[in-house]
């Protein structure tokens, strides 16, 4: 796996390159610590096989820059950026997935750009919802190792598996200097907000006409399986898998489900290209 940056808007974007094939573009969530190594470090290499991994930290997260000016929660700035990758494959055709905040972008770019060939999201938004404790968390930054286990456990079923680690993969993220001030910052206010900017109106809903393939968990406190439900009701090639005994992070809790399903899914959408 190589890591590379590129210039976004003035701003330094890490990105990770890995195997060879049709392109798969990820897209991580925004939790505590969230970061393309933090989301898929289980399910990258296994993907790598069949197909060429591009993995992007969106700026205010993991390797990527910070953003200088407020807000810190720019949802367009993180859709452009999205846009920004795709055009850096050079791909006619990719296929994108997109996990929590980042199923809602990827959800937008598909209904704006025909390259995006298939979409396969983890615990998306995209519609409206009530915020809970465990979302509020979410969207607080820890601020020491005890902190980040009880925002974890909001996230993950089987708080077992929250090990060694797993904290190790985001703990230099979550406690690099200024990053909690600076997350803390970015969900500053009413999650209402953040939810509402999220949510795709129902034209842009219908106008997505490639295949899409919702994963949810059906234990999700923070963001409710509703979202991907009533998505999947609406889209005109909408499937959808709820997942019993998992909550939100689906790649990391059942990552042989979420592999079988996106190789037997992209495998479709994606053949010959």
């Amino acid at each position: 796996m190589t890591e590379d940056q590129f210039d976004f808007e003035g701003t330094p974007v890490t990105f990770y390159r890995v195997g060879d094939g049709p392109t798969l573009l990820m897209l991580h969530g925004s939790g505590p610590g969230a970061s393309s190594v933090g989301n898929w470090s289980k399910v990258m290499g296994p993907l790598a096989r069949d197909y060429q991994v591009l993995a992007m930290d969106l700026i205010g997260f993991g390797k990527s820059g910070r953003k200088p000016q407020p807000p810190f929660f720019d949802y367009d700035l993180w859709l452009r950026q999205a846009e920004a990758l795709l055009d850096l494959t050079g791909q006619a055709q990719v296929g994108v997935i997109g996990h929590s905040l980042s199923g809602s972008l990827a959800l937008r770019l598909a209904a704006s750009d025909s390259r995006v060939a298939a979409l396969m999201t983890t615990g998306t938004m995209g519609k409206p919802f009530v915020a809970t404790d465990a979302t509020r968390r979410t969207w607080k930054c820890p601020r020491n190792r005890e902190e980040l286990v009880r925002a974890l456990s909001g996230l993950i079923h089987d708080t077992s598996v929250i090990d060694e680690a797993y904290l190790r993969a985001r703990e230099p993220v979550i406690f690099a200097p200024g990053y909690a001030d600076y997350f803390d910052q970015m969900f500053e206010g009413d999650p209402a907000e953040f939810i509402a900017a999220a949510a795709l109106a129902d034209d842009e809903i219908a106008s997505i006409q490639q295949p899409v393939l919702l994963l949810h968990g059906h234990e999700d406190p923070g963001f409710p399986s509703s979202m991907s439900i009533s998505l999947a009701g609406q889209l005109t090639r909408g499937e959808l898998v709820l997942l019993r005994d998992c909550s939100h992070s689906i790649a990391f809790e059942r990552s042989e489900t979420f592999l079988a399903l996106a190789r037997d899914f992209f495998g479709r959408a994606l053949k010959g290209n």
